[in-house]
């Protein structure tokens, strides 16, 4: 159970929903300090390098959530709570976030940089230095719930459905639930921007943040261009059943699923199917043979004691995505099995698949394989 009074490190982005959960925690007597994670600055390069030794210029976007104004609205949220805030250097260890996109990119996979930065940074790393200063606890401004009592508890979906982000926090170990803290998961959107101005916050109208900062012009495959030890190569397209019917620039170019600019015209619509990066090569065809039956998942994180058996469950496997019908076991030490009830379109290895009973979040993996009634 949560106690008034404790000592809270609070990961401040400098959005409305951080400030609130600062404001939240501070009213009810908690001693909260504001911490705000620099990744880097807008327009500023990381400090990496491409093989051969060569600068590679990432930089940093203005509407991510972790620009130099970012930094300065969560400073003005502190100095108005009147509660310390400091900032910590964390590009070091933004730099494994990259390397782990790249390489996913590369290996013919969908990364979700989002959810490692949780598992890394705020709910990681975040944590270490936690205990350096003292604090009990690290909260954040998630739409998601933690309840229960004790060693009973459990990861929940936010009150809002439409803001719910649960998805991006399956990867929290289990024990470390008890050192979290989601002051903003039982409020919806609207009624966070309202108690915002109410409070006189200045960020209660602060748009949120849409991009990827470190990939602040969307052109993902530009950036694994510039980075990449593999190279993205021209190579070809393929139908189904194996015929070439066209060339694309570098298989890093697209996604499972992808149905604009696939480079070849069929006179009905065609999705990308698989990405095999072995031979280069991208396979397309029709939103049926999109479709799949279920997904093998591996790297898993389990907030209940993993089901052995099918259990019937809620599977979510993208964050946009709506949980859909399905049942789930584990397979080996490290993975996990999914059978949707329905078949459903673009399951793409290196996204999450989240399991849910309801509102609470059982566990999940990254999706390895797609599986499809034919495979």
């Amino acid at each position: 159970m949560t106690t008034s009074g404790e000592k809270v490190l609070l990961a401040m982005s400098g959005g409305v929903d951080s400030s609130v959960a600062a404001a939240l925690l501070a009213r009810e007597g908690h001693e909260v300090v504001g911490v705000f994670m620099r990744l880097g600055s807008p327009g500023e390069a990381l400090d990496e390098l491409i093989p051969g030794g060569e600068t590679c210029n990432i930089k940093i976007g203005k509407q991510g959530c972790c620009s130099v104004g970012d930094a300065e609205d969560a400073r003005t949220v502190a100095a108005r709570l009147d509660i310390p805030f400091y900032v910590v250097n964390f590009r070091r260890e933004f730099g494994r976030i990259i390397d782990y996109f790249v390489a996913e990119y590369d290996a013919g996979r969908t990364p979700n940089p989002c959810v490692r930065c949780n598992d890394w940074l705020k709910f990681g790393r975040l944590h270490e230095y936690a205990h350096q200063v003292g604090a009990s606890r690290v909260a954040s401004g998630h739409y998601a719930c933690i309840e229960g009592e004790g060693d009973d508890l459990r990861l929940m979906r936010g009150l809002d459905l439409g803001k719910d982000q649960s998805y991006v926090l399956f990867g929290t170990p289990r024990d470390r639930l008890q050192e979290m803290m989601l002051p903003i998961g039982n409020m919806h959107k609207a009624d966070v921007r309202a108690l915002a101005e109410e409070m006189d916050l200045p960020v209660f109208d602060k748009p949120d943040s849409q991009e990827i900062c470190f990939v602040p012009d969307n052109d993902y495959a530009g950036l694994v261009r510039k980075r990449t030890s593999t190279g993205v190569e021209p190579g070809p397209i393929l139908d189904t059943s194996g015929k070439v019917v066209g060339e694309h620039p570098g298989h890093q170019h697209f996604t499972i699923g992808q149905r604009r600019k696939v480079g070849v015209a069929f006179g009905h619509p065609i999705f990308v199917i698989e990405k095999d990066p072995t031979t280069n090569s991208v396979v397309v065809g029709t939103r049926e043979e999109l479709a799949s039956d279920g997904c093998r998942a591996s790297d898993t994180n389990w907030l209940i004691d993993p089901p052995q058996d099918w259990m019937k469950c809620l599977a979510r496997i993208r964050y946009n995505g709506s949980a859909v019908p399905a049942e789930v076991r584990v397979t080996g030490d490290e993975g996990l099995e999914v059978r949707f009830e329905s078949p459903q379109d673009a399951v793409a290895p290196g996204q999450a698949v989240v399991c849910y009973d309801d509102r609470m979040v059982l566990g999940g993996g990254w999706i390895d394989a797609a599986v499809r009634s034919s495979s």
